[in-house]
């Protein structure tokens, strides 16, 4: 696989302001999925902006079960545990102890495609914790770990090592990685043609004619 240049460390810093509808704007415009559907805040900072750290869980085999955690010891500080069980409801692969390492780590949030559980615990320490929902059901002899480091799904959003993984109080979104430049580019755009109609309507100029003046009703067409 090609190697895949990172957006320079200037404009990560302007991107950690963009909210998830700005991003899910720009996604829009270049024709990309990934808004993650029915995953929300459960605990802690509404707050995520880092690179996917990928692990898949499956359903646990009984002659040699594996381990639901360990994986937490190499995750790398700034990174986003991002964790596929297949969008399960009736089992947690996230708890408080994990939560409260995670935080001790420097991990930047964990996103789960399925349920936590222990949420006072992440949010004694505020950290960020998404997930379909909460369930004290453990996974422990329920599911294990089968993948690390692989290209896992938020549901029908696609998860690659590496993509940029934000969310906030509206919900997750998932940029790719090779495209995560021109993404973040555009939602800066847009934000700052928004801030520029919000200005002129707060000024006395109408709405419509100030959409019209900066271009409103294109932001989120492509040229093509």
């Amino acid at each position: 696989m090609d190697s895949v240049s990172p957006p320079a460390q200037s404009l990560l810093k302007a991107a950690r302001a963009l909210s998830t509808a700005e991003i899910s704007d720009a996604l829009d415009y270049f024709k990309l999925p990934g808004s993650a559907l029915g995953i929300g805040l459960q605990a802690g900072e509404p707050r995520i902006f880092g690179p996917a750290f990928t692990v898949a869980f499956v359903p646990v085999d009984t002659a040699t079960p594996g381990t639901v955690g360990d994986y937490l010891d190499n995750i790398p500080q700034g990174a986003v545990a991002v964790l596929d069980n297949s969008g399960r409801v009736d089992c947690t692969v996230w708890g408080g102890i994990m939560s409260k390492i995670a935080e001790h780590r420097g991990i930047a949030g964990t996103v789960i495609n399925g349920v936590c559980r222990d949420t006072a615990e992440a949010q004694e320490v505020n950290y960020p914790l998404y997930a379909r929902g909460r369930f004290m059901r453990t996974g422990k002899d329920r599911v294990q770990v089968s993948t690390v480091g692989e290209v896992v799904s938020l549901g029908d959003v696609r998860v690659t090592p590496g993509d940029y993984v934000v969310a906030d109080a509206d919900g997750v979104v998932v940029i790719p990685q090779a495209r995560a430049a021109e993404v973040f580019e555009r939602a800066l755009r847009t934000r700052e043609v928004e801030g520029k109609i919000l200005e002129a309507a707060l000024a006395g100029t109408p709405l419509g004619e100030a959409r019209r003046q900066f271009g409103y009703h294109t932001l989120q067409r492509t040229g093509h």
